[in-house]
């Protein structure tokens, strides 16, 4: 029985970052593998085009080439970003599925979240580095800005898989919870037992803000100055999807004037310039886009692929990937994954 073709182009992931030695060996004896460069798409044999059934990755794909491969049945996009890459309309078209496995980084992302936040609430780094500067408060004295996470205001820009992992982790604090998202219906929001506002309630009220809102075409660097200023006054804002949503300036310049305090998973170059203030911003907490980097989120990577390559292969639809939407997916905006 010949074996269904699978080209494998996981750039900046490599097979074995995504798959256990047994997940992969398991691959490899049911499925043709055909590694390539991501750029090296098209210099396959025609023949192994023509039989390709899927794609592990998000390899450039034009219209002639996507013509070429005939028995594509899924992309499976394990970068975390869909790019304006391949002509998603014909794709949908033929019937062919486009998937993505970011959400097994949603509760790593949402678990250190709650741990940013936490720690702007009740200066956490604040007081180690005083500390160990010798510069220390005692009891009392040292908690003149601290708050609780208990019952405070908490307002999620954005509730995608981030927003559904960061909810029962929430929960037990039993915060007054605002979520603004344009895509959802405000039922959605409510059967969560949070109040669908606009944002400009949700930056008004809250005491944290988390950020989880992807970029697309429509939200690039909404959260600026304006959006700062209508902030109250140390607020806790909390970083966690992608830099692209927020003029980035404006965020360090609400940090340095004491307006407010950040924490960021996320940001416009990475790494940063040496030089730029965010490295040494006190109130501002740094994290190296590392909130989703495990080994066992990568590694979850490769189980859902291959749970969802066993329903394709019996002429059933994936359900362990998140499908992109026709109606959304040319609007993603975000910048590729340079470090696993």
């Amino acid at each position: 029985m010949t074996k269904p073709v699978v080209i494998a182009a996981p750039e900046p992931r490599t097979l074995d970052l995504i798959f256990r030695p047994d997940r992969l060996e398991e691959l490899r004896a049911g499925y043709d593998v055909h590694e390539v460069e991501a750029h090296a798409l098209e210099s396959l044999p025609d023949e192994v085009l023509r039989r390709a059934r899927y794609v592990i990755g998000q390899p450039p794909i034009g219209e002639d080439l996507l013509a070429r491969m005939e028995s594509l049945a899924c992309v499976f996009n394990v970068e975390g970003n869909l790019f304006l890459n391949m002509p998603y309309p014909r794709l949908f078209e033929r019937g062919i599925h486009v998937v993505t496995t970011m959400e097994v980084f949603a509760r790593p992302v949402a678990e250190i979240g709650l741990g940013l936040a936490l720690d702007l609430m009740r200066e956490i780094t604040e007081a180690d580095v005083a500390f160990s500067e010798g510069r220390e408060s005692w009891g009392l004295e040292s908690n003149g800005r601290a708050r609780l996470l208990t019952g405070a205001d908490v307002g999620l820009i954005g509730f995608g898989g981030i927003g559904r992992s960061l909810l029962p982790l929430l929960m037990p604090f039993r915060p007054r919870l605002r979520i603004y998202d344009p895509w959802l219906p405000p039922s959605v929001i409510a059967e969560a037992g949070a109040e669908a506002v606009e944002l400009d309630t949700l930056l008004q009220e809250s005491e944290v803000v988390f950020v989880l809102a992807s970029v697309t075409d429509e939200n690039e660097g909404f959260l600026g100055p304006d959006a700062f200023a209508r902030m109250r006054p140390g607020a806790a804002f909390v970083l966690l999807s992608r830099a692209g949503v927020v003029d980035f300036d404006a965020l360090v310049e609400a940090v340095q004037r004491g307006h407010i305090v950040a924490a960021s998973d996320v940001f416009p170059e990475e790494p940063m310039p040496e030089d730029h203030p965010v490295r040494t911003l006190r109130g501002f907490l740094r994290s190296a886009h590392r909130a989703g980097a495990l080994d066992v989120a990568f590694k979850a990577m490769g189980d859902m692929v291959l749970e969802d390559m066993a329903l394709l292969d019996r002429g059933l639809p994936p359900v362990r990937c998140k499908r992109a939407e026709r109606e959304t997916v040319a609007r993603m905006r975000s910048k590729p994954v340079e470090k696993s």
